[in-house]
Parts: C-alpha cells; sequence; structure tokens
C-alpha cells in the first residue's frame, strides 16, 4: 500500500498505513437537522466511518452543531465559496472540512480557516474535480486532464501549507474513468497526503457501480486510496454497500457475507435469480463475515461451491443446504422453503462466529 501521512478525523485515523475507509454523503437538507440525523445513523448501521452533509447557508451551519453533537459518525462539512460557513461548522462540531481553498477568497480567508481547523483540531479535504478547475490551467493543460486535475489540488494544498497547516486530505475526482486513475497515480508519485478516491458524478445504480468499481477498483488493487466513496445517483446506504463489497473483492477488508451465485443455465430447475436475490436480501445488514453460495445444481453445487462456509443447492421441488460441501440437511418446496432452510442454518453459523469472537 502506498505510504501516506496519517491524520485523524474524530476518532478515525486516515492514511499512515490505516484501513481503507469508507465514507459516504448524505443527500437530507442539513437544516433538518432529524432526517439528517436519521440518515446518518442508516448509513452507519451499513457501515459508513466517515459521512459529509452540505452546509450551504447559515440555517445549515446552525443546525449542524445539533448533528454533530449526536452524530454516531465523525461529520465533514462540505463548503463551498464561504470561509465564513467554514470557521462556523468547525464551531458547531465538525471533525473535518471539504473545501477548495482557491474559491474562498484570498489568502486572509484561507488562513482564517486554516487557524481554525487547527483549533479544533480538523483536517481539511482539498477536493478537485473536472468541472472546477482554473481557467489558465485548463488552457495551459487542454482541458480537464490528469496534469491539470493534479496541479490544481496541490497549489490549493500549498496554499494551506503556507499558513502552517499540514492535515491535508486531496481528492482530484473526474467523471471519466481513464482521466481519475492517471491523476491519483501521479498525485501517488508527487505528494504524501491521503487521498480520498472516487469518481464523480458515475451515475445511476448500475452505471454508477461499474464505473466506481473500475476506477477506484484499479486504485486500491495498486495500494492506492485511503477513503473511499462510490457515488451514485441513489440511496446512500447503497453507495455504502458496494464500498464494502468492493473492499471484500480486493480482500482488503471484509464486513458482512459474500455471495457466490452461479449464472443461471439451461439446467436450472429452480427461480435462482429469485433466490439469490431473496438470500441478498435477507442478508442486508448482518455484521460477520461469511461466504454464502446459492446453487442452481443440486449435482454439481455442493462440489462446485465446497468452500463456501453454507450454501444451498436447488432442483425442482428440493435443495439441499450444505456446510463446507458437506449436505447438511435437505429441502423441500419452493422458494420460500429453500430460502428458509438456508437462513435457519446461517443462523446456526453466525453463532458460531460470534462465539469464537468471544473467545
Amino acid at each position: 500500500m502506498r505510504a501516506s501521512a496519517a491524520l485523524r478525523i474524530g476518532g478515525v485515523q486516515v492514511g499512515g498505513g490505516a484501513p481503507v475507509v469508507v465514507q459516504s454523503m448524505t443527500d437530507t437538507d442539513t437544516r433538518d437537522s432529524a432526517a439528517t440525523l436519521a440518515q446518518i445513523g442508516e448509513l452507519a448501521a451499513a457501515g459508513c466511518e466517515l459521512v459529509r452533509v452540505a452546509v450551504p447557508d447559515d440555517k445549515a451551519a446552525v443546525a449542524l452543531r445539533a448533528v454533530c453533537a449526536v452524530s454516531p459518525l465523525p461529520v465533514i462539512a462540505d463548503i463551498h465559496f464561504s470561509s465564513r460557513l467554514a470557521v462556523t461548522s468547525l464551531e458547531a462540531g465538525a471533525a473535518a472540512l471539504r473545501i477548495n481553498p482557491g474559491n474562498i477568497g484570498g489568502p486572509e480567508k484561507v488562513r482564517r480557516v486554516a487557524d481554525a481547523a487547527k483549533a479544533h483540531g480538523a483536517s481539511i479535504r482539498v477536493g478537485v474535480n473536472s468541472g472546477s478547475l482554473e481557467k489558465k490551467l485548463l488552457e495551459r493543460c487542454g482541458g480537464p486532464t490528469a496534469e491539470a486535475l493534479v496541479e490544481s489540488a496541490l497549489n490549493h494544498a500549498l496554499l494551506l501549507e503556507r499558513c502552517g497547516f499540514s492535515a491535508v486530505k486531496l481528492s482530484m475526482k473526474s467523471s471519466d474513468v481513464p482521466t481519475t486513475v492517471a491523476a491519483y497515480r501521479l498525485a501517488a508519485q508527487r505528494c504524501a497526503h491521503p487521498l480520498h478516491v472516487g469518481i464523480t458524478e458515475a451515475g445511476t445504480l448500475l452505471r454508477g457501480l461499474v464505473k466506481s468499481a473500475a476506477g477506484i477498483g484499479i486504485l486500491l488493487s495498486e495500494g492506492i486510496g485511503d477513503t473511499i466513496r462510490i457515488s451514485l445517483t441513489h440511496n446512500p446506504v447503497r453507495e455504502v454497500e458496494a464500498a464494502w463489497r468492493l473492499l471484500s473483492a480486493l480482500k482488503l477488508r471484509q464486513r458482512g457475507p459474500e455471495i457466490i451465485s452461479c449464472p443461471t443455465c439451461g439446467r436450472t430447475e429452480i427461480d435462482l435469480v429469485g433466490l439469490a436475490e431473496a438470500v441478498e436480501e435477507e442478508l442486508r445488514g448482518i455484521p460477520e463475515y461469511f461466504t454464502v453460495a446459492v446453487m442452481g445444481c443440486v449435482v454439481n453445487g455442493p462440489g462446485e461451491a465446497r468452500e463456501a462456509d453454507v450454501g444451498i443447492a436447488g432442483g425442482r421441488g428440493k435443495g439441499i443446504v450444505f456446510r463446507k460441501g458437506v449436505v447438511v440437511r435437505s429441502a423441500s418446496g419452493g422458494r420460500q422453503e429453500l430460502l428458509r432452510a438456508l437462513c435457519e442454518e446461517i443462523d446456526i453459523l453466525r453463532k458460531e462466529i460470534q462465539s469464537e469472537n468471544v473467545r
């Protein structure tokens, strides 16, 4: 993994060899503190570790105090253009800021924010994306290139460093995957700041998942990235679930069950798609890590998925439940009966895991 400087956001370490941290952002009106806290609670339950909230005006900054006071997660205030709102957010309890120092005013305002962040023990993420690049950089680099993104981010970070502030994290996002990957690779070579990785404006659920998995996955596999957000035009809870699935697929961190399911084929005699989706829904929110196989062939299923901790293979009106390839029970009936038999075995497995963790 890339060596990066360490900083803290609330009680969470970022960089310095710490595990990759999962982040998301609320889509509620921050001025509605009750709704914002409710969503933060949902995100925390899904495994979110840092949460960003928008602070567009004074009313949001006032409400932020109530949010930060009881939030189960460190809160990052998202600020645009206003140094005053940045300082107010820190006074309200924000553990970090996400700003672009170049658009909050001159050197005095940048210093004001840096001094306030230092006084409150907060960090700052310098967030740059392809739509916010300076006109001179765009002209010199011929557009929103990877080089332009990195130069902009480093220049903005330098504004803070000149104020004696070093608890800085960088992000350089584009909606274009190759540009984003190239930018982070370049930044990883040129600085030791922790990096927040993501694909901006990635799109709706399926498109956003594919683009994010491609870009973020490439970078994480190269050891680049200290925090991640999978940005989706969807419920932010799904962002968190997807982030954990990506970390699990890369064997970087594990949280929640991993589902293994075979593709459908002409030999399938059950509603395998419906069964796999039902299993996925049943397991949502479970924190323990174990593997679950959902197979469509009673004959080959247990052997093909013998490494799974628990699994089910179904045929016409019947099925078998197995543990590490060994059949432990049979079930008959439709999808609901097969699902019930599997869930009963999963309950047994979870109790075993919990018992092991207590020892």
